[in-house]
C-alpha cells in the first residue's frame, strides 16, 4: 500500500455530541482524504458525499472513537471504510470489522475491494457456513482488512488460528443487530482482547441503551454523529397498512405483485414461511428467490446475486435480510408478517428508496396487532396510514375506529414542532 501522512492520534479529551442534518453537501476534497483515495473515489463514481459520510470521515481519519446513527441506505460503510484504509496505510496494523451476517460481511469486503483496487490490500472474510480451511490461509496471508460474524471469528480465536495483537482499528457495523442476535457476550471478549490503544467505530440505525453500555465501556470518549433521531426512516419511502385476516394474506401479495411490476422484496417472520411463501409466489408464476438460515451459503449468495441481476423479481427472505442486503432499485417491500422486533421494520423499510431514490412498503397486519403497530409508529415517529387494498371493502376513514388501530388520535408519537436532535450525552 502507499502511505500518506494523517492527522492521528486519540489526543480528544471531552465527548462531543454531534446532530446536524443539515450541513451543506460539497465534494470529498475537504474531508482530510489522502490523494490515493480520492482518486479511488473518482475511479468508483463517487463524487458527492453522504451526511454521514461528510461528518464521519474527517473525524475518523483523525483516529477518534464514534457512534455513528444513521438510518439504513446512507452510506454508511464508506463512511468506516474509507478512514479505516487510509489510516492502516500509514501503520503495520490490522483493522477488524464486526457484522452481524454473512451477507453484510461479503458486501463490506467487496466495498473494501472496490475502493482499494489496485493498492495490494489483502482482505479475509470469516463467516458460518463456509469451508475453515480457505479462511485459515487467509488469515495466515497477513490480511490489512478482516470482515467477520462474531460467532465464526471466535471459532478461529478458540482455534488459535490469528492474534489480536496487530489490530489497531474495530468497525462494529449494524452494532444493534448484533446484540439482537446475542452477539453481545462475543463482542465483549473480543473488545477485552484488543489493545486499548485503538480506534473504534461503531455503526447503528438505533440506539437502544445496550448500545450505549457498549459505547461507554469499550470505547475511549466517543464523538456520538447522529444524521436523523433513531427510528427514522428513509426520506422517499411511502408506508401504508393494509389491515387483512391471516387467510387473505396470500390473495393480497398475488394482488399487489399485479399492481406492481418492479422488484419485489417481501418479509416473512419464519424460514418454514418463507419456503411456503415462496412456493406459493413461484405459482403465481414470478420468478421468485427464497433468503433464509436454512439455506446454505452458495444457495444463499445465488439467491441475492439473482436478485440484484434482475433474474428473480422477488426475493422472500426472513430477517437475515433486513441489513444484509444492498440492493438499489426495489421498487417495493412487502412485510408479509409484522417484525417481532418493532425496530426492525425500520431496517426492513430501508432496503428501498435508497440512494436517494423513492420506494413503497406495504405491511399485512391482522386485526389482533394494533399493540405491534403502535409499537412501530412510536419507534418511527409518525402514524401510518392504512388504505383499501385490492378487492377490499371500502372503508370508511371517519367511522373506522374498529378497524383503524389509531383513529382518532389527534398527534403521531413522539411528534412535536419544530422538533429538532437535542444535545445529549451517554
Amino acid at each position: 500500500m502507499r502511505f500518506y501522512e494523517t492527522r492521528g492520534g486519540f489526543s480528544s479529551s471531552y465527548f462531543i455530541l454531534e446532530q446536524n442534518t443539515s450541513l451543506p453537501v460539497a465534494g470529498f476534497s475537504g474531508l482530510s482524504i489522502a490523494p490515493l483515495f480520492l482518486e479511488a473515489l473518482t475511479r468508483i463514481n463517487y463524487s458527492v458525499p453522504t451526511p454521514i459520510q461528510q461528518q464521519v470521515i474527517p473525524i475518523a481519519v483523525e483516529g477518534k472513537d464514534i457512534v455513528g446513527i444513521a438510518q439504513t441506505g446512507t452510506g454508511k460503510t464508506l463512511a468506516f471504510c474509507l478512514p479505516m484504509l487510509q489510516r492502516l496505510s500509514n501503520m503495520d496494523a490490522q483493522g477488524l470489522v464486526l457484522v452481524p451476517t454473512r451477507e453484510l460481511a461479503s458486501q463490506v469486503e467487496e466495498s473494501i475491494q472496490q475502493l482499494s483496487a489496485g493498492m495490494g490490500v489483502r482482505t479475509a472474510v470469516l463467516i458460518g457456513g463456509a469451508p475453515m480451511y480457505p479462511q485459515v490461509r487467509a488469515l495466515r496471508n497477513h490480511p490489512h482488512v478482516i470482515v467477520a460474524t462474531p460467532g465464526r471469528f471466535m471459532d478461529h480465536l478458540k482455534q488459535k488460528n490469528f492474534n489480536l495483537t496487530r489490530v489497531r482499528v474495530v468497525v462494529l457495523d449494524e452494532a444493534d443487530r448484533m446484540l439482537d442476535m446475542g452477539f453481545a457476550h462475543q463482542i465483549t471478549t473480543i473488545l477485552k482482547m484488543i489493545s486499548t490503544e485503538r480506534q473504534t467505530m461503531l455503526f447503528s440505525a438505533t440506539m437502544p441503551a445496550e448500545i450505549m453500555k457498549l459505547a461507554t465501556g469499550h470505547m475511549q470518549l466517543p464523538i456520538r454523529i447522529e444524521i436523523a433521531p433513531a427510528g427514522t426512516t428513509a426520506s422517499r419511502v411511502t408506508q401504508e397498512i393494509f389491515i387483512v385476516q391471516r387467510d387473505a394474506k396470500i390473495p393480497m401479495v398475488e394482488k399487489l405483485l399485479a399492481k406492481y411490476s418492479g422488484t419485489t422484496l417481501i418479509f416473512s417472520k419464519t424460514k418454514h414461511g418463507a419456503r411456503k411463501l415462496t412456493d406459493m409466489i413461484r405459482g403465481m408464476g414470478h420468478t421468485v428467490a427464497e433468503l433464509h438460515a436454512n439455506r446454505s451459503l452458495v444457495q444463499r449468495r445465488e439467491a441475492l446475486a439473482g436478485f440484484k441481476s434482475g433474474a428473480y423479481r422477488v426475493l422472500v427472505a426472513t430477517d437475515i435480510a433486513s441489513r444484509g442486503i444492498d440492493v438499489t432499485g426495489i421498487e417495493l417491500v412487502i412485510n408479509f408478517d409484522l417484525p417481532m422486533n418493532p425496530e426492525d421494520y425500520v431496517h426492513r423499510i430501508g432496503r428501498t428508496a435508497r440512494a436517494g431514490a423513492g420506494g413503497h412498503a406495504i405491511s399485512l397486519a391482522t386485526p389482533d396487532q394494533r399493540i405491534t403497530l403502535r409499537n412501530i409508529e412510536r419507534i418511527i415517529r409518525m402514524e401510518i396510514p392504512t388504505s383499501e387494498g385490492p378487492g377490499m371493502p371500502q372503508m370508511d376513514r371517519q367511522s373506522s375506529q374498529g378497524s383503524r388501530p389509531f383513529a382518532g388520535r389527534r398527534r403521531t408519537f413522539g411528534a412535536r414542532r419544530g422538533f429538532r436532535p437535542r444535545r445529549r450525552s451517554f
